[in-house]
């Protein structure tokens, strides 16, 4: 018979979970930093959203509504959806924390992507779940593969479309097959936190397949295009058994007020997402180019940001690139955790910051003019 533990212990899984580290945001004292690790947008906020979120400033002593009533109804006239199947939670990371707790039972299996965002496996773990990883073909998703790992044991399917931090993305058509290949009662999670960067004519977020079955989420975030990543705000669409039990166990207040009327003049404002999005497609395709010119590989993006390749050589690694770039206040992303040691992930950023660390690395590889 074992003994009584002598102190509380955390179920099992938990201490299996390596907590989520995210992109470096300082740089040495005196340098101009430009942090281009975690994907925020360098037009930030729109100015309505600001103005939005002053105006609580004199109602803090309040709740806010616990079920974000007039952000759902801003998203639904957005997309033309049905309000009362539509959550939002703080950022979509909890809604993909909260999705894994109601569906995946100590033993079952979460499926997710070689290359996926790490917060899957951290969901499945604590869930008491076994994350199940699939090889990617050409650092993207494989519907074949994917299919093929589904076990009796599997209750949710995650695929980031686009993924970070490859950039990488499953026509929709491939999309649909997979749903179609899956079991029922085994859940397909769409996360499609850069859904508004693409600009690929076959790419769809899910909404339409959502709209059709009844085991399909699809998670959205404020955080990314709408620059509201400090307010934690994401949102999810689902049929609505799945709603309702998400709504069951989520959090009562769990999105603050200030939040939910800065989304609400955010998703209105169309102008400053059109700048966004113009932005973007001019230096992600820029920023691409020149990094090729200096013999570095990149795999073609639709996101907001760039995975780099680096040579394994000495004096040439993505380890030392990253620390010459921290040095000059350029701050990139390492994604060795993403099992990915020879690349860099690079945000897209302003004109300035994209220039500066073209130049940097041509320095850094001796092709300097």
């Amino acid at each position: 018979m074992a003994l009584p533990a002598s102190r509380p212990v955390p179920r099992p899984g938990v201490l299996d979970i390596e907590a989520y580290v995210p992109g470096k945001s300082s740089a040495p004292a005196g340098v101009k930093l430009h942090k281009l690790s975690s994907n925020e947008t360098p037009l930030g906020p729109s100015p309505k959203a600001i103005a939005a979120y002053g105006n609580l400033a004199g109602k803090l002593e309040l709740y806010p509504d616990g079920s974000a009533t007039k952000l759902r109804e801003a998203i639904a006239g957005r997309y033309g959806l049905d309000a009362n199947r539509i959550v939002c939670g703080t950022g979509s990371d909890e809604l993909l924390q909260l999705i894994t707790k109601v569906y995946l039972g100590d033993g079952d299996e979460g499926v997710f992507t070689q290359h996926g965002f790490l917060v899957y496996k951290i969901a499945i773990l604590a869930a008491g779940g076994k994350p199940v990883i699939v090889p990617e073909t050409k650092l993207t998703a494989d519907i074949d593969a994917i299919l093929a790992a589904v076990t009796p044991r599997t209750k949710i399917v995650f695929l980031a479309n686009p993924n970070n931090p490859t950039g990488t993305y499953l026509p929709f058509d491939e999309v649909k097959r997979l749903q179609a290949g899956l079991p029922p009662h085994v859940l397909l999670v769409l996360d499609a936190a850069y859904a508004e960067y693409v600009r690929r004519n076959d790419y769809a977020s899910g909404l339409e397949l959502v709209a059709t079955s009844e085991n399909v989420v699809m998670t959205r975030t404020f955080s990314k295009i709408y620059g509201l990543a400090n307010l934690r705000l994401g949102w999810a669409y689902g049929p609505a058994h799945i709603i309702d039990a998400l709504n069951r166990t989520r959090g009562p207040f769990n999105v603050n007020g200030a939040a939910i009327e800065a989304g609400v003049a955010a998703i209105a404002d169309e102008a400053h997402i059109a700048s966004a999005i113009e932005h973007n497609d001019k230096w992600l395709a820029w920023t691409t180019a020149e990094l090729e010119k200096l013999g570095l590989s990149v795999t073609p993006s639709v996101g907001n940001f760039l995975l780099i390749h680096f040579p394994t050589a000495a004096g040439k690694s993505a380890k030392e690139a990253d620390a010459y770039l921290t040095q000059r206040g350029l701050i990139l992303r390492s994604v060795a955790s993403y099992g990915l040691p020879d690349a860099l992930r690079m945000t897209i950023g302003s004109e300035e910051a994209n220039r500066l660390v073209v130049a940097a690395l041509a320095e850094f590889l001796g092709k300097a003019k």
